[in-house]
């Protein structure tokens, strides 16, 4: 059986990485500066950043993105003004090692 078809081994992304969920209307560069910039200050490095379907991040249009953290302690989800950033909701999608 191929190493990648076990559900329990890592694929190159680190350690521990964490598929967090971003939902804000409309968010702005500026939104996500802010909040790359706290995930930092509590010990998480954002490995990338992407939208479901694949499509390019458009500041002030898009409202839902998918964040790629890796380190630091467990990922806190929030469901309210996540990150400082007022109306930002996130949760965890995926935990990966």
């Amino acid at each position: 059986m191929a190493s990648n078809t076990l559900g329990t081994q890592g694929n190159g992304l680190g350690s521990k990485t964490t598929i967090v969920k971003l939902a804000l209307t409309n968010m702005t560069a500026a939104n996500l500066g802010s909040i790359y910039a706290d995930m930092g200050a509590l010990g998480h490095t954002v490995a990338g950043s992407g939208t479901a379907d694949g499509s390019a991040f458009v500041a002030g249009t898009t409202d839902v993105l998918f964040i790629a953290v890796q380190g630091g302690p467990d990922y806190t989800a929030d469901a309210t003004n996540a990150h400082g950033v007022t109306g930002a909701v996130t949760t965890v999608e995926a935990v990966i090692g």
